[in-house]
């Protein structure tokens, strides 16, 4: 478990699913407050909320067919950037770790909306009537109510938005596939071996860390989850 490739991994598998789960919190939670501007049951509502629940489950080998067809090195995107700026993408761009990112808010950004939208929903119109009815301003409301209330849902949705991340492997395993800079491709690396020499306990050693990681992530998502119901039902 101490050897440097493993470490190098396990950072970079840390440092992705931070950075994804982040960004993906922030983006999904500012759309789930406009979504909860308009009407509860309004068709725009309706139709992003399904489009949400499909592009949350769209990952694997598709969604890595997907952007190497757009941003690969003849994808539709890369050639007519060539062809009309004369901007050259990396070839080598969605292979790396900072093209990991834009691949995995495809689907961390409608998760957000889909495990957020509920909090953001609880917060009752009656609660900001009250805080203008005491002379509070719009800053003094999300300062003192609407803020605390959502911060421990936020906190939970970006845990939940890290696991989610930190377990991904099909999508990163099909955009590579001649090195294993994440911890679950040390896994497969460790289990297929083109010179038939393979690892399978230090696979399980690999598994069992990631078990360890996901579940510490998942017990702090269900007491942030279990304070934010006491006042978000």
């Amino acid at each position: 478990m101490g050897d440097p490739a493993t470490m190098d991994a396990l950072w970079n598998s840390v440092v992705l699913s931070l950075v994804t789960a982040v960004v993906g919190a922030v983006i999904g939670g500012v759309l789930a407050y406009v979504l909860t501007t308009g009407a509860p049951g309004g068709a725009l509502r309706r139709l992003v909320t399904a489009a949400c629940s499909v592009l949350a489950q769209f990952g694997g080998a598709l969604l890595a067919f997907a952007f190497i067809a757009t941003l690969g090195t003849n994808g539709l995107v890369t050639r007519a950037l060539a062809s009309s700026l004369g901007i050259t993408i990396d070839p080598n761009y969605l292979s790396t770790l900072s093209g990991f990112i834009p691949v995995y808010l495809y689907f961390q950004i409608p998760l957000m909306v889909i495990v957020f939208l509920p909090a953001v929903d609880g917060i009752r119109p009656q609660w900001r009537e009250a805080c203008e009815t005491l002379g509070g301003s719009t800053w003094a409301f999300w300062r003192h109510v609407g803020g605390p209330l959502l911060l421990p849902p936020f906190l939970g949705s970006v845990l939940l938005l890290f696991a989610n991340a930190f377990s991904a492997y099909a999508t990163a395993a099909t955009l590579v596939s001649q090195y294993n800079p994440l911890i679950a491709l040390q896994i497969r690396g460790a289990l297929i071996s083109e010179t038939g020499l393979g690892a399978p306990n230090f696979a399980k050693a690999l598994a069992l860390l990631m078990v360890l990681v996901v579940g510490v992530m998942m017990a702090l998502y269900y007491l942030l989850q279990r304070r934010a119901s006491r006042w978000l039902r």
